[in-house]
């Protein structure tokens, strides 16, 4: 079976609208209720990540251009939340379909509880066949507990509901080499992907972009869904995702998928320091599996405490891993570079279970 082949058995997808596309394409509501209706049909399971809250509330405060300001921004994505979901609701109802409006934090998913409680209420709402309509709280978010943008958003909440496939539409074709044509598949992001991400300017109502895109869909695959990245803007384009049409790019799911807890610590959880380790350890941990010990630690940074989540470098600089760090950054600076003695063994400071460590 080939990989395009694979998308008809996706049973539970993501699907992330951006804001530019709601912005100048009214039609796009009903498109994608068409396309989920179908897809329901066929016994699959759609959840909706949207933007556009801001982007309309801009419009029905009379605010000229997006606002700068924290509190404008979540006036108007106040203003525009109750907008947006009206126009779903008109769209999926005209088809019979319920939809359930959820309103998330970064803070809700990287507490542990928090998450489980938001994966059980997503799955109740698939099983009573509704769609989850997912959106950033924008209105009481700010930059300390923001998802960067809902292609973010996309990846992260994937795993909630064990998705096989997250699709992400926009108004690109896809991502598009340096001729500007458009590549079918990619297996390996850093090295068929990466090379034709351009600086982008971000201009317009949206927040994201390519790269944006690029990085969500790594991480789609790290949990081991597959990830489209296609234009909303084509006609019948979620039918023809999954039908296996030759169509956008499609990101192929890793073979080594991380395990949830291991996708909560890469992804979810936002770092609060790092620990440098020499070469030695540095190649233990990347290739041996093995935990970060005292003993391998060349220095730390940032100010972090037991329980946090914290970056694994390189002598060199390099980001090899993230995982749980179990003492405090100033008792594991004092504790770098010490070599058991007497048979006794110091304490590990990130163990191999609660470590994620990047592919080569």
């Amino acid at each position: 079976m080939s990989e395009r082949e694979s998308l008809r058995r996706a049973r539970r997808v993501v699907v992330k609208i951006g804001s530019r596309t709601l912005a100048t394409d009214p039609t796009i509501y009903g498109r994608i209720a068409r396309g989920a209706a179908a897809a329901q049909k066929e016994k699959r399971s759609i959840m909706l990540v949207t933007s556009g809250a801001i982007a309309l509330g801009t419009v029905r405060l009379g605010m000229r251009t997006r606002p700068r300001e924290m509190a404008k921004l979540q006036a108007a994505a106040a203003a525009g939340q109750t907008a947006l979901m009206r126009a779903y609701e008109e769209a999926f109802g005209d088809l019979g379909i319920p939809v359930g409006q959820v309103l998330l934090t970064h803070a809700d998913l990287s507490d542990r509880v928090r998450a489980n409680n938001a994966r059980a209420a997503l799955g109740a709402l698939l099983e009573a066949g509704a769609v989850p309509i997912l959106n950033e709280n924008d209105s009481v978010s700010v930059e300390e507990i923001k998802f960067g943008d809902n292609d973010q958003l996309a990846a992260l909440v994937a795993p909630l509901i064990d998705a096989d496939l997250v699709i992400l539409l926009s108004d690109v074709a896809g991502l598009l080499d340096t001729e500007g044509r458009r590549i079918p598949v990619v297996h390996d992001t850093a090295a068929e992907a990466l090379p034709h991400i351009r600086a982008e300017a971000k201009s317009g109502p949206g927040t994201g972009g390519m790269a944006s895109k690029v990085e969500a869909a790594r991480r789609a695959t790290l949990a081991g869904a597959h990830a489209v990245v296609a234009d909303a803007r084509v006609d019948g384009i979620l039918e023809s995702i999954l039908r296996g049409d030759d169509v956008g790019t499609l990101f192929v799911a890793s073979e080594e998928r991380l395990s949830a807890k291991r996708y909560w610590i890469a992804f979810t959880l936002r770092p609060r320091g790092a620990i440098i380790l020499d070469a030695g350890a540095a190649e233990a941990v990347r290739t041996k599996g093995r935990s970060v010990l005292p003993v391998g630690v060349l220095g730390v940074r940032g100010d972090f405490r037991a329980g946090d989540a914290v970056r694994i470098m390189s002598p060199g600089g390099e980001e090899i891993g993230r995982g749980l760090v179990r003492s405090s950054a100033a008792d594991a600076a004092r504790l770098a570079g010490q070599v058991p003695q007497d048979g006794v063994k110091t304490g590990v400071l990130v163990h191999r279970d609660e470590l994620a460590v990047w592919q080569k």
